[in-house]
């Protein structure tokens, strides 16, 4: 037999140099006088010491010889179209039979979608990249794609293939994807790109598009259908995408899925949807497991739900490799962390959530990536999702590195990251993680350690103009749902629509009304009084963005101590300023959002290695603090006063904040329907206060709808027996007031019966 190709082809396939193996493997026509009359079909089969060609339908076989390598075979076919054929290859004592994943020849990849993919507008680019289940000439396979254009070559890599790169190379399409199909694969296929630079170094990285990963320490990534889930949450998608959600109550439950609560490493995990045996068992405590996602729901749901809140947030779900970094060093960006179970089993516990009338947050992380040599760093031999200048591409302190958001598919990768976790799995929101830090290129660094921006300035006009970009995407296809930025400077409009020049969020953090609220409960009740102003400032501005007040997980770590430890006084006067914080809280404009443990009185910090201290709810000061929530919780959801305007200049009105030498304010709170009203009286220190008068501006009878200092809070059940009637006495600029006892260290919420109102009004009347 002649053969048909040169020694240097075969060796460019055997030591995996070319860019486009379908050149040289597969099926190839022979045409004699421009008629096609024979094809030569080529393959490079390392394992095998013989192969035939098999063709099925004629059950037929064709034996084919080596050419210029002991592994590299060709054999010729008569006809003029290239049948359905297969391979018998002899491999030692065993013979198998297999598709040649280089007859199905057809790039799945558009050049359309090239073109979008480049410009950084493809926003469902991850049903092209990654790992796809696809029937191609009536054959089942797997279709892989990743982005790597700067690379020599690249190989699937997995336990269909024993790990080898020679098998399965793939081809580059458009000099920026690497693309191949490989029939007879299916769901729970483990794989990894094998990518090789220009010098020669290979790199094994999990998919960046991979929608699953094995369990840490593993880090192959693994095939699934996200789309055999079936969802039970029309009727929530729908409201939620009619509603505006800053009219709406929001009361977060801010968790790690990790540390709330383990079960004994002895009892079996449930038998799940899917993979539920590869739940992951803590390591740093063989004694322990983690729940389940389908646990979770079966223990998380209920007791938030009992307690009134409206959303969970997550921190990050995305795979991560150290359970140390609480999330947020990801790797898997398309992936949910496989610690807790299957890609099916989180639809299942976001599912159980909406019908249980939760939304779900998760907190994202587009800020940063982690080094781990699996990941995204030096992804294709090159600084590809990463800036080359350290300067601009690494956060020291972090020991991470900074997504290059001027690269238009860096940006796309994000930006569709945004939009896949709503489109598949149903979240309500997104907490953006260290906005800041995005938004300053000197960001924690040293004069010298930074690059300006063309403008000469400190500011990364490049991350804002991708986080503009990800917000207006993400309303133009999910409206209703929640994007929240982690803000701390005075980045103008970061709550503003897009159009306006602002950043697109529609809440952010309060971080300054955090600082002033934990300095001021932190101190001794008697200095408060020179400190007036940390309790009252935030009033001022809180109408100028949408904004979030958060007392979240990092205000319980890193030696900060949790809410209890920082009050000060003896055990009770500790207890009663958590009330009084958290009951100011709920009364001021904004949204909230509450780290875990809180609710019942943790005293330790939060250790991410640990649960939460559970045994407390034996106590009665703990039990009486989770019943303070939770009437907390459902009074706010029950009052539009307390929500419906919290970004409106109309919904808060000052009645006194300048009694410092008492240190307390009161105010009002006003609804949507101007007739809500409710009136905050707050009173910070252990002295009571009896006939302390406030002026409100209607007459009638107001009721204390919520007093933190009530008996079944622990407190010491001093108040007003109900409510007050009002005196025609002007006062504070009002034309009635009110003579109240206000309590030690507590707030009283005061709403006005409009019923009795009216029956007093016809009585005079009478």
């Amino acid at each position: 037999m002649t053969s048909t190709i040169t020694p240097d082809q075969v060796n460019q396939i055997v030591y995996n140099l070319h860019h486009d193996p379908f050149e040289i493997l597969g099926g190839h026509p022979i045409a004699i006088n421009g008629t096609i009359k024979q094809w030569i079909i080529r393959a490079y089969l390392p394992t095998a010491q013989s192969a035939t060609v098999l063709l099925p339908t004629e059950r037929q076989e064709y034996p084919m010889q080596s050419v210029h390598h002991p592994h590299f075979f060709e054999c010729t076919l008569d006809g003029a179209t290239l049948p359905n054929y297969q391979f018998r290859l002899q491999e030692g004592e065993h013979q198998r039979v297999i598709h040649d994943p280089y007859a199905f020849r057809s790039p799945k990849l558009t050049d359309f979608d090239l073109h979008v993919f480049g410009e950084g507008n493809h926003h469902r680019i991850y049903e092209k990249l990654g790992a796809h289940l696809m029937e191609v000439d009536g054959i089942q396979g797997v279709y892989f794609a990743v982005w790597a254009p700067n690379a020599r070559n690249v190989s699937i890599l997995g336990d269909f293939n024993n790990w080898d790169g020679r098998l399965h190379q793939m081809r580059k399409n458009n000099n920026m994807v690497w693309e191949l199909f490989i029939p007879d694969l299916g769901v729970g296929t483990c794989y990894k790109y094998e990518v090789k630079n220009w010098e020669g170094h290979i790199y094994e990285k999990s998919d960046p598009y991979g929608f699953y990963q094995e369990v840490r320490p593993k880090t192959a990534s693994i095939v699934v259908d996200l789309d055999q889930y079936e969802w039970h949450d029309q009727d929530w998608l729908e409201q939620r995408r009619n509603s505006d959600p800053l009219s709406k109550p929001i009361s977060v439950y801010e968790l790690h899925l990790g540390s709330w609560l383990h079960t004994s490493a002895a009892e079996k995990p449930q038998q799940l949807h899917g993979e539920g045996e590869s739940v992951a068992v803590s390591e740093w405590n063989t004694g322990a497991r983690f729940l389940t996602y389908y646990e979770l729901a079966d223990k998380l749901i209920p007791y938030v739900k009992e307690l009134g809140y409206t959303h969970i947030e997550l921190l990050p779900i995305a795979e991560h490799p150290f359970d140390g970094s609480w999330g947020y060093q990801v790797t898997g960006y398309y992936a949910p962390t496989s610690r807790f179970g299957t890609p099916e089993d989180f639809m299942y516990f976001v599912d159980q959530c909406h019908r249980h009338g939760l939304g779900v947050i998760i907190d994202w992380v587009p800020g940063h990536f982690p080094k781990d040599g699996h990941g995204l760093a030096f992804f294709d031999g090159t600084h590809l999702y990463e800036h080359a200048d350290p300067r601009k591409g690494e956060h020291k302190e972090w020991g991470t590195l900074i997504f290059n958001y001027g690269r238009n598919e860096v940006r796309n990768f994000l930006v569709a990251n945004a939009l896949f976790w709503f489109d598949k799995y149903h979240i309500d929101g997104m907490r953006v993680d260290a906005v800041a830090s995005m938004l300053y290129l000197d960001y924690c660094r040293k004069e010298g350690e930074w690059v300006a921006n063309q403008y000469g300035g400190r500011e990364n006009l490049e991350a804002a103009d991708f986080l503009r970009q990800v917000n207006s995407v993400l309303f133009s296809y999910f409206p209703g749902v929640l994007s929240i930025a982690e803000e701390s400077t005075s980045w103008p409009m970061v709550s503003w629509p897009t159009y306006v020049g602002g950043l697109g969020f529609n809440l952010k953090w309060n971080m300054g009304w955090m600082h002033d609220m934990l300095d001021y409960f932190s101190m001794d009740p008697w200095f408060r009084q020179f400190h007036q102003n940390n309790i009252t400032f935030s009033m001022w501005y809180h109408h100028s963005e949408n904004y979030m007040l958060a007392l979240s997980h990092d205000e319980v770590v890193h030696g900060k101590s949790n809410m209890l430890g920082k009050m000060p006084g003896d055990e009770w006067q500790k207890f009663a300023n958590v009330r009084a914080l958290f009951t100011y809280m709920f009364a001021h404009p904004g949204k909230k959002t509450m780290f875990m443990s809180m609710e019942f009185g943790q005293w330790s910090e939060w250790n991410v290695w640990s649960d939460l201290e559970w045994p407390l709810l034996q106590y009665e000061p703990h039990q009486n603090l989770k019943r303070f929530f939770t009437d907390l919780n459902h009074l706010y959801r029950q009052e539009p006063a307390l929500y419906s305007r919290d970004f409106q200049e109309e919904g808060f009105q000052w009645i006194d904040c300048s009694d410092n030498r008492h240190s307390v304010v009161s105010f009002i709170r006003r609804g949507s329907d101007s007739r809500e009203l409710i009136v905050a009286i707050c009173n910070f220190t252990p002295q009571p206060h009896s006939h302390y008068r406030v002026g409100v501006p209607e007459a009638g009878f107001y009721t204390e709808l919520f007093n933190s200092d009530a008996r079944q809070y622990g407190g010491s059940n001093l108040g007003n027996l109900g409510g007050k009637w009002t005196e025609e006495w002007s006062f504070h600029g009002m034309p009635y007031s009110l003579d109240l006892c206000l309590p030690p260290l507590a707030v009283l919420l005061l709403k006005l019966d409009r019923s009795n109102t009216l029956a007093s009004t016809e009585v005079q009347a009478d």
